[in-house]
C-alpha cells in the first residue's frame, strides 16, 4: 500500500467470497511498499450475482488488474476481453490486466505451482507427473505443466461433476501441445500404482487431508510411494499433511502449497506492475 494515498495512487484489488482471511493484500502491499509503486492493494467481497456488476465498475474506475478467488474464476473468462493460452483451455481466470479497459484474463496458479517445484530444486520439464484431482487447483496445475513441457501426465479423478469437464481440458491439450495426458477413474488402485510407479512426481490436486479432517489422506497405500519419487500437495493446512509425512517416512522427497500461493501472487503482480516481486523479502515475512 501506498504510503502517501494521493490522486494518482492507482488500484488492484482481490474479488470473490469470502476474501476476509486473505494473504493478498498484506503481501501485495508490502511488494509495492518495497519496490516505490504507487498502488493499494484492496479486498472486495463479491459474490457470483455481483461479479459482472463489480468488473465493469473497475473497467471504468481504470483498475489496473484485480485477482478473482472462488466462486468467480470462471465466471471472469466470460467476463474477459481476452484470454490467456492456459484460462482459455481451463476455463478458469484468477488474474486480470486492465489495459485502458481492455481486460485480459490469466490463471497464475499453475505458473506459482511450476515455480515452487523449481524452488525445491525438483526439475520436471520432459518429466511423468500422477495428478490426483479435476478440480480448481488440479486443473491450474495440469494445463501448465502441459504447457510447459511435461512429457506425460496421468490424472486421477472420482467420476463426479469434474470428470466430464476434466475429459475436455485433456482433449484441448493433447491437441495443443506435445505432452500425452490422460484421464483415469480413480477407482482403480492398480492403474494408479502402475502411473506412481514411473512417475517423477505425485500431485495431491485435492482438499483430502486438509484441517480439520487432518486423518485423513488420498493415498491409502503406502506401498505406493518409491524413494525416487517427488510427491507435493497444494494443501499447506496443515503444513505437513499426512500424506505428506508418510511420503517423507517412505523415503520421498516432498513439498506443500504454501509457495504455490505466493508465486501465483507474483505472477499476478509482474503481469500488473512489469516488476518482480521480491519475494525473498515476502516470504522472509509472511511465509
Amino acid at each position: 500500500m501506498s504510503n502517501n494515498i494521493t490522486g494518482h495512487t492507482g488500484l488492484l484489488c482481490l474479488l470473490g467470497s469470502p476474501v476476509a482471511h486473505s494473504i493478498s493484500p498484506a503481501m501485495h502491499n508490502e511488494a509495492c511498499n518495497l519496490l516505490g509503486l504507487d498502488y493499494t492493494y484492496l479486498a472486495f467481497d463479491v459474490g457470483v450475482d455481483q461479479m459482472k456488476t463489480a468488473v465493469e465498475g473497475l473497467r471504468t474506475m481504470n483498475c489496473r488488474g484485480w485477482n478473482i478467488t472462488m466462486p468467480g474464476k470462471n465466471i471472469m473468462c466470460e467476463l474477459a476481453d481476452k484470454l490467456s493460452p492456459a484460462s482459455e483451455i481451463s476455463g478458469a481466470c484468477n488474474t486480470v490486466v486492465n489495459d485502458n479497459g481492455v481486460l485480459t484474463g490469466h490463471t497464475t496458479d499453475g505458473i506459482g505451482f511450476m515455480r515452487a517445484v523449481k524452488d525445491c530444486g525438483e526439475d520436471i520439464i520432459g518429466k511423468k507427473m500422477t495428478l490426483l484431482g479435476a478440480g480448481g487447483a488440479a486443473t491450474a496445475i495440469l494445463v501448465q505443466a502441459a504447457l510447459d513441457g511435461l512429457r506425460e501426465i496421468n490424472v486421477f479423478n472420482v467420476r463426479d461433476g469434474f470428470f466430464e469437464r476434466a475429459q475436455s481440458i485433456v482433449d484441448k491439450l493433447n491437441e495443443r501441445t506435445s505432452c500425452k495426458v490422460t484421464l483415469h477413474d480413480f477407482s482403480d488402485p492398480e492403474l494408479l500404482r502402475a502411473s506412481i510407479a514411473d512417475s517423477h512426481i505425485l500431485v495431491n490436486g485435492t482438499s483430502v487431508g486438509m484441517a480439520p479432517n487432518t486423518d485423513r489422506t488420498i493415498i491409502t497405500d503406502t506401498t505406493m510411494f518409491h524413494k525416487d519419487l517427488f510427491v507435493f500437495d497444494v494443501i499447506y493446512n496443515p503444513q505437513e499433511t499426512r500424506l505428506l509425512r508418510e511420503a517423507k517416512e517412505a523415503g520421498c522427497r516432498t513439498a506443500n502449497g504454501l509457495y504455490m500461493l505466493l508465486y501465483q501472487g507474483a505472477a499476478s503482480f509482474e503481469l500488473w506492475t512489469g516488476q518482480k516481486m521480491p519475494v525473498k523479502e515476502i516470504k522472509e515475512k509472511f511465509f
